[in-house]
Order: structure tokens, then C-alpha cells, then sequence
């Protein structure tokens, strides 16, 4: 197939079906997570999680530890 003929849901059925073909069913979700870009705004939710936190209180913390 020529791919300016495939429109893109060929192209990634094509690739899915070759990434299928050419490793395991965990060895290709593994592959297919390194792209996901994912959602929302980390830098917020993780100032949320993590509040004020200091490097130093992190470190005082593992030291409780």
C-alpha cells in the first residue's frame, strides 16, 4: 500500500498490526504507552498534591525513614 493513498486510520492499523506482529501483547502496550501524551495540567494538580513542599523537608522526611 502506498501510504499518501491510506488515509490515517489505515496507517495506524497498518503500523498496530506490523508493532502486533513483531512483538508480544505486553512488549506492544509497552511501546504504545511511550507516546501517550496524556491529559490536564500536571505542573497544577502536582503543586495541589504536593502543597509547599521544600527539597529540604523531602529530604527530612527520608531521613524520619
Amino acid at each position: 500500500m502506498e501510504d499518501q493513498a491510506m488515509s490515517p486510520i489505515q496507517i495506524k492499523k497498518v503500523g498496530l498490526d506490523a508493532l502486533a506482529e513483531a512483538s508480544c501483547p505486553v512488549g506492544m502496550v509497552r511501546f504504545l504507552q511511550l507516546f501517550e501524551t496524556g491529559s490536564g495540567d500536571y505542573t497544577k494538580y502536582r503543586d495541589k498534591w504536593l502543597g509547599k513542599t521544600s527539597v529540604r523537608s523531602v529530604v527530612e522526611e527520608m531521613k524520619k525513614r
